[in-house]
């Protein structure tokens, strides 16, 4: 992993997936439903990556539709800093990963985020940075949580669209996927990476395999990014 002198932390995305590339049963239905098909052996490792970085990070449609807590539950373990782009802050103040007295939480917002909606986050103990003008500006996110929160090492669990712009930037170092022996189909089922289109096979992003493991009845494949 990164050392404190890199300019960003060392980025792992891991994420449950099904045979067909599938993150959960449908648009806009919660990932925890097709997670409670997980094996336990599964489980438990998604909680000891937790517990050995320093934070995790998923985006506001993963909050709205999961209202995630994104802490560690199953083993012994410090749970890792939360930190949540929203470029306008308007997720709900009452979501679960607001809860600081579980976890600390940094929300990621834009300069176009209202300030009184900052202002009632700050109330609740969360950490409110600015990164990007209309927009999370996701390089310059990874350069503040090194800096100044001493980040090294982040989780993304994120769902399509933040799993693309982290893609996109560069900034995903390592990919790890629980695979999950079902199909759901559905032709606007959220998958991996979302919306991200490429003129010829010179643009694919390669992957380098590394590892494969069974974790119960999931097989759990883990490879390196190679830009």
């Amino acid at each position: 992993m990164n050392t404190l002198s890199s300019p960003r932390p060392h980025v792992l995305m891991i994420s449950e997936i099904t045979a067909d590339g599938k993150l959960t049963l449908g648009k806009g239905v919660s990932s925890k439903i097709l997670m409670r098909h997980m094996s336990h052996e599964a489980e438990i490792l998604l909680h000891q990556t937790r517990a050995e970085y320093d934070a995790i990070m998923v985006g506001s449609s993963t909050i709205r539709i999961d209202n995630s807590f994104l802490t560690v539950r199953m083993v012994e373990g410090k749970s890792p800093l939360r930190v949540i782009p929203n470029a306008l802050a308007d997720l709900p103040e009452d979501s679960n990963v607001f809860d600081t007295s579980l976890a600390k939480t940094v929300l990621a917002v834009s300069e176009a985020a209202p300030e009184a909606r900052c202002a009632a986050f700050r109330e609740k103990g969360v950490d409110v940075v600015t990164a990007g003008a209309e927009h999370v500006d996701y390089t310059l996110l990874m350069k503040i949580l090194a800096e100044e929160y001493n980040v090294r090492s982040l989780i993304l669990e994120g769902g399509p669209t933040l799993n693309r712009y982290m893609l996109n930037e560069k900034l995903v170092d390592e990919i790890r996927l629980i695979h999950m022996p079902f199909i759901v189909g559905g032709d606007d089922t959220p998958s991996l990476v979302g919306g991200m289109r490429i003129g010829s096979e010179d643009d694919m992003i390669r992957l380098k395999l590394k590892g494969t493991a069974m974790y119960g009845e999931n097989l759990v494949t883990e490879y390196d990014v190679m830009y």
